[in-house]
C-alpha cells in the first residue's frame, strides 16, 4: 500500500471518527478552529494504529453517532476533548 493511500485511509478514518462524535472536521477548519497542521498531526497519528480494520467495523457499528472514541483509539484524548 503506498503512502498516499495508507494516509487517505487514515484521514478518512479521522473524519468519520470525529464526524461519529459530532465534530465537522471540515467547518472547524473552515473557521480556523482546527488548524490543518493539527488535523494532519491527527492522522499521521492514526498511521501507527494497528487496528484500522477495527476501527472501521466500529464506526459502521455505531451508525454514524457515538459518545467517545475507542479506548484503542490514537487520537481519543483529542476526539473526546472537543
Amino acid at each position: 500500500m503506498s503512502v498516499f493511500t495508507t494516509f487517505d485511509r487514515h484521514a478518512r478514518l479521522v473524519s468519520r471518527m470525529a464526524d461519529s462524535l459530532g465534530h465537522d472536521v471540515e467547518a472547524r477548519m473552515m473557521s480556523g478552529d482546527l488548524q490543518p497542521e493539527d488535523f494532519r498531526a491527527m492522522v499521521v497519528k492514526c498511521t501507527g494504529c494497528t487496528q484500522p480494520g477495527a476501527c472501521s467495523d466500529w464506526l459502521e457499528a455505531k451508525g454514524g453517532e457515538a459518545e467517545a472514541a475507542p479506548d484503542y483509539c490514537r487520537n481519543k484524548d483529542v476526539l473526546n476533548a472537543t
